[in-house]
């Protein structure tokens, strides 16, 4: 709330009044301020006439055919300056986040991109290196529990909620996949049954987790339930357990992000398997983003899918389907 002291000031249009004043003061003469502004010179007296009423006091005095600002007229204008600089200064500022010389990225993402974005972050950094980025990595739920917030500019999933009214980018494919040891028996198998899967102990991710909460799902809709032998917090430890012969996962394809192969890991071929999953960028509906998320989201469109082997920008034609009912 603006202070109660200038109130006066915002009730009628003071900028233009000013603007009309400093020029008078500037020129010494009513008629060559309404000259360079392009203005009639009863405007110029109606305008000047305002102010001195919003004031309170006069703010000039003419001697012969010259004006000059009064006592009051000067601290005016001292002022008004001040105002015209902070304005200009304020302009500059909207030219460099327009011209991506300034301004703040934050993004939040789903901890399955945390090998890809942090390098798509910093090829984007690297062209435009006045841009502040600030990247949170979060599991599904505490994403949504930033989304509910409006904590950031930007926010990753796999697979974005379809219950909020969001708009969503989509980035490139994200397939799930499921994971075994090397020489595991089921290792070479074509079409594993998902009730053969089943019997397989079994590593998840935390409740909370969208790896977690597609797996699950994918049986549920057969009407099985996999036996879960072990939860751990994140891709990086699960993978351990799988390469301790623990069991075996659904994760992301791209699991090791850049590299293109898991070493001691093989890809089972199970039926229904890939789980479709797309990583799509997502922001409320009505949320203005700022220059550099605007020019991110750019980047990102054309750059996402040369990050990762084998990684591509096509998105199934289910999924793409349902993003237009959201987007």
């Amino acid at each position: 709330m603006a202070p109660v002291s200038i109130g006066r000031y915002l009730k009628h249009g003071t900028l233009p009044q000013l603007r009309v004043f400093e020029a008078s003061v500037r020129l010494g003469c009513f008629a060559r301020a309404a000259e360079e502004l392009h203005m009639a010179p009863p405007t110029v007296s109606v305008q000047i006439r305002k102010l001195t009423e919003t004031v309170g006091a006069p703010l000039f005095e003419q001697i012969g055919r010259r004006i000059y600002p009064t006592e009051t007229g000067r601290r005016l204008h001292t002022s008004c300056e001040d105002v015209f600089r902070a304005l200009a200064a304020f302009e500059q500022t909207l030219g460099d986040l327009r011209a991506l010389e300034a301004g703040h990225l934050r993004i939040a993402a789903t901890t399955t991109a945390r090998h890809f974005l942090p390098r798509l972050l910093g090829a984007f950094v690297q062209r435009h290196p006045a841009i502040e980025t600030c990247l949170q990595i979060h599991n599904r739920a505490a994403l949504l529990d930033r989304l509910s917030r409006n904590e950031d500019d930007l926010y990753l999933f796999a697979d974005a909620p379809r219950e909020r009214e969001l708009v969503i980018q989509r980035v490139l494919a994200n397939p799930l996949v499921v994971f075994a040891p090397t020489g595991h028996p089921l290792a070479g198998s074509r079409c594993i049954p998902l009730a053969r899967l089943a019997a397989e102990p079994f590593l998840v991710r935390e409740p909370g987790s969208g790896t977690r909460t597609a797996a699950l799902a994918a049986f549920e809709r057969r009407g099985l339930a996999p036996r879960i032998r072990m939860e751990l917090g994140s891709n990086e430890a699960i993978r351990e357990a799988i390469l301790a012969g623990a069991g075996i996962a659904v994760l992301p394809r791209h699991l090791l992000g850049v590299q293109a192969e898991a070493p001691g890991l093989v890809c089972l071929d199970v039926e229904g398997f890939p789980l479709e999953s797309v990583w799509q960028f997502a922001w409320p509906v009505g949320k203005q983003l700022p220059p550099a998320a605007r020019a991110f989201l750019d980047f990102a469109r054309s750059h996402a899918a040369g990050l990762l082997p084998g990684a591509t920008g096509e998105v199934p034609a289910r999924l793409q389907a349902i993003e237009l009912q959201y987007t």
